[in-house]
């Protein structure tokens, strides 16, 4: 990854001790997203190849997706659950004519490697590799990413499913090209062998998308209400609460967590949910979300954004939704949707406020 890192210092990139931008010295913010195309390298992202006969049917049921009747060329999120339903990640499903390819959220690929690994028995013809060190992965965001491709002769078909894929070659590099990019927004996402990263990356910088780091990825995640391991995904919760309804197949038959996925639909029972936060002064995750006097849920991530700060957080269902009061530490915000969230039976409808 040297060459990309290199070429990514000369653009005006400021990396972390583990090479990933965090900062580019240009014009990149949340309005530029609204109007043009920004790219962000997630190659900090971990990638997963499953291969073998029987790779759909164990993922299938492995996670809350359904994958049996899915084509090559097709993809989609989907979530690996314990047993009890709770979040171990959310992830994106390619499918290929010889292999799945999972991509993981950062520092999940192994945990995901050894937690699958467990449930491979001896006469399952399914295989396992991590190909995280040998992958680029680079998202368009915006809606002018279609333009930047377009620039460079690459056209996918309008309205394409998310997650759904063809391979392209650009300037001698072999990628796969997919239609959305981990948030709620137009664009896309390309994977490709590390040795052509520098060369796609200045391809698609010199068809003009705009290069930006870590820190305006984590303000978009805020804002969509994309939920990441260690701060919404945890023990603590499961995939319904998690607002990942959009991810989870109702109709599919047994796999890891499904019992408790299916009573929680069945019978309402789901008891908290996620939702974004318009907060009012500074306040750090962790602190407990209360309406008056009550503890009504917990703040789980917080950006500094230009129009003030935003969070995310766990709200229980009794207590309200979008347009709820709250207080956090020493301040005060105001419940609000977010875009990338489902709600399946629960709509703010039906929630009182």
């Amino acid at each position: 990854m040297q060459a990309l890192h290199d070429l990514q210092q000369s653009q005006g990139a400021i990396l972390s001790s583990e090479g990933i931008p965090t900062t580019f010295n240009n014009a990149a913010d949340l309005e530029t997203v609204k109007a043009g195309a920004v790219l962000f390298d997630r190659s900090h992202w971990g990638v997963l190849q499953m291969s073998g006969s029987d790779r759909l049917r164990f993922i299938h049921n492995q996670t809350t997706n359904t994958f049996t009747q899915r084509q090559p060329g097709e993809g989609c999120d989907t979530v690996f659950v314990t047993s009890t339903a709770r979040t171990i990640d959310l992830t994106t499903v390619y499918l290929t004519e010889e292999a799945l390819l999972i991509l993981t959220s950062p520092s999940q690929d192994q945990r995901l490697m050894d937690w699958m690994d467990r449930y491979i028995f001896p006469a399952d013809q399914v295989s396992l590799a991590n190909l995280t060190a040998d992958t680029a992965v680079f998202s368009l965001v915006g809606p002018g990413s279609a333009a930047v491709l377009k620039d460079l002769g690459i056209t996918l078909e309008p309205d394409l499913p998310t997650a759904h894929h063809r391979s392209v070659d650009l300037s001698g590099v072999a990628l796969r090209l997919a239609a959305g990019n981990g948030l709620a927004l137009a664009g896309y996402t390309l994977l490709m062998p590390v040795e052509g990263a520098a060369v796609v990356w200045q391809q698609l910088t010199d068809a003009g998308s705009i290069p930006a780091g870590e820190s305006l990825w984590q303000q978009l995640r805020v804002q969509q209400g994309r939920p990441a391991p260690g701060y919404e995904l945890a023990d603590d919760y499961n995939p319904l609460e998690a607002g990942l309804w959009d991810a989870i197949s109702f109709e599919k038959g047994c796999y890891i967590g499904q019992e408790t996925i299916a009573r929680l639909n069945t019978y309402q029972g789901v008891k908290q949910q996620l939702w974004g936060l318009q907060l009012n002064g500074t306040v750090d995750p962790g602190e407990v979300i209360f309406v008056g006097d009550e503890k009504v849920g917990l703040l789980t991530s917080v950006v500094e954004t230009p129009r003030g700060l935003r969070g995310l957080g766990y709200i229980r269902t009794k207590a309200g939704g979008a347009g709820l009061t709250v207080s956090v530490g020493a301040t005060n915000g105001v419940v609000i949707d977010v875009p990338y969230l489902a709600r399946g039976y629960l709509t703010t409808n039906n929630l009182p406020v």
